[in-house]
């Protein structure tokens, strides 16, 4: 299949998602219908960035087995002990669970790191090529760090964006309403560890569509932040 034509799909699939999510959280009486159904669209969402992935290699499936995994596993020790994140649990809206997890939650933790790794790859692609022009030469444990805490952020921002909508939704519940900033530390510190895994791993780095896929849902928890 043509990548122009597959990028065009996948983004337009997307759009056509959150934008009819949005419209219909916010402005129809099937709100409870559409917010029912988010697991469905977390788990196409995944399934696109899969299949808009360029040349899949067994480096390439490690990882994505490897972040479902360590982040369903963060979550479940998190749930039942309340040692990672604080003290929360998870709503009836995200699908079948397993130890007191919806599954579709290690498959988004997937999509967050692949997103903001593909999104910190590209940028540093480019100021990379900017430089080299004009002979400047970076020292590789520099960019590698550069790397972990640019990305990090973005996930972290991600999660503090969301982390209002998820509650109002009925994604999950904190204890008193309150997220723990250690909830943000832990955050960085399992998104820092994946995404070294991510950079390690040699495997095609270029999906122009987890880009745009970032961007799309960074913008819909933004408008449901500000009016929900």
């Amino acid at each position: 299949m043509n990548r122009k034509f597959l990028l065009n799909a996948s983004v337009f699939i997307a759009l056509l998602f959150h934008i009819s999510g949005l419209i219909g959280i916010l402005f129809t009486p099937y709100k409870d219908w559409f917010i029912q159904n988010t697991w469905f669209t977390l788990l196409l969402m995944a399934d696109l960035l899969i299949i808009t992935h360029p040349l899949k290699n067994s480096r390439f499936n490690f990882f994505l087995i490897i972040a479902i995994v360590v982040g369903f596993a963060a979550e479940a020790i998190g749930v039942n002990t309340a040692a990672l994140f604080g003290k929360y649990n998870y709503g009836n809206v995200l699908g079948v669970k397993v130890f007191n997890v919806p599954i579709i939650i290690g498959i988004n933790w997937f999509s967050i790191i692949y997103c903001t790794g593909m999104i910190t790859q590209s940028y540093e692609t480019y100021m990379l090529n900017k430089l080299n022009k004009q002979g400047v030469n970076l020292n590789k444990r520099m960019m590698i760090t550069s790397f972990i805490i640019d990305a990090t952020f973005l996930a972290v921002l991600f999660d503090w964006i969301m982390e209002p909508v998820a509650v109002k939704l009925g994604f999950w519940q904190w204890e008193n309403n309150e997220v723990p900033t250690y909830n943000y530390i832990t955050w960085a510190i399992i998104s820092a560890l994946l995404l070294a895994i991510f950079r390690k791993l040699n495997y095609d780095k270029r999906n122009l569509f987890a880009v745009h896929l970032f961007i799309i849902q960074l913008l819909f928890f933004l408008v449901l932040r500000t009016f929900l």
